[in-house]
């Protein structure tokens, strides 16, 4: 372990939601973040939904983000490692992350030893879900003749149903915040609690829910979900002993002009 190093995580940013007013605030307020870090990140970990909606074609990608994804691939330039997990608003991401700003993308969920430590890492949108009807809607979205038809559709037109489609979502009802279940019944607990009894991680770190939350699943093993840049504005920091849930101080969210 480099000593001074951190690993940091962070979720569901939703960057360019219909639904939401202060897109281009919230993504000024991750560049500071991002710059803020440089200093002493040794990997950084964007959990899904980065985007509230992506999808590449051949030749073009979506409008906007520049700011962040310049500043993502210069952090991946620099040498610190960004690992892109895709989430269910932006299940579509290709090549353009990895090529253009140097991301590693993952598609499903990822095992891995950090710091010493086992980590179990997902977005967690369907991680135990019994929904036929989720399973089958993300299953068409990871269809490759369903990609390629949607990819003949023009782009103002097919970004306009995306875009439809995510007012529909959650989003445009609590900003995205369904709120906590019961822990029995959150179904990311449910599916840590049934790998841990099988095999050891230290840590599972998801996002998705919105919520943040730190509690353990095991003797030794421990369910993190990393909350949000809607409302909470939250990431996590793992310094090979500790991890912890962090928050943008509320002055800096001022300083944004970002109204919570």
């Amino acid at each position: 372990m480099v000593i001074g190093k951190k690993i940091y995580f962070v979720s569901d940013l939703h960057l360019g939601a219909p639904a939401l007013i202060n897109n281009r605030e919230r993504e000024l307020l991750f560049v500071d973040w991002l710059q803020s870090i440089r200093k002493d990140a040794s990997m950084l970990f964007l959990m899904g939904d980065y985007f509230d909606f992506w999808f590449e074609y051949r030749k073009a990608v979506p409008k906007g983000f520049v700011r962040s994804l310049g500043v993502l691939a210069d952090i991946c330039d620099s040498g610190i490692p960004v690992h892109f997990f895709t989430g269910n608003h932006d299940i579509w991401a290709f090549d353009y992350l990895t090529e253009e700003v140097g991301m590693i993308v993952h598609r499903a969920p990822v095992t891995m030893e950090l710091l010493g430590k086992k980590f179990f890492l997902s977005h967690g949108d369907d991680l135990g879900k019994k929904d036929f009807g989720y399973q089958l809607i993300k299953n068409f979205f990871h269809n490759r003749i369903a990609q390629w038809a949607f990819a003949k559709i023009h782009p103002d037109l097919s970004f306009r149903m995306a875009h439809f489609w995510s007012k529909k979502s959650r989003l445009s009802y609590k900003n995205g915040d369904k709120g906590m279940k019961e822990l029995e019944a959150e179904e990311q607990y449910i599916y840590a609690k049934s790998v841990v009894a099988n095999e050891h991680f230290d840590y599972f770190v998801f996002g998705h829910r919105h919520i943040i939350l730190d509690t353990p699943v095991s003797a030794n093993s421990r369910l993190i979900i990393l909350g949000d840049w809607i409302k909470k504005f939250s990431y996590g920091v793992f310094d090979g002993i500790h991890f912890s849930i962090e928050t943008i101080d509320d002055k800096k969210i001022k300083e944004h002009r970002i109204t919570i």
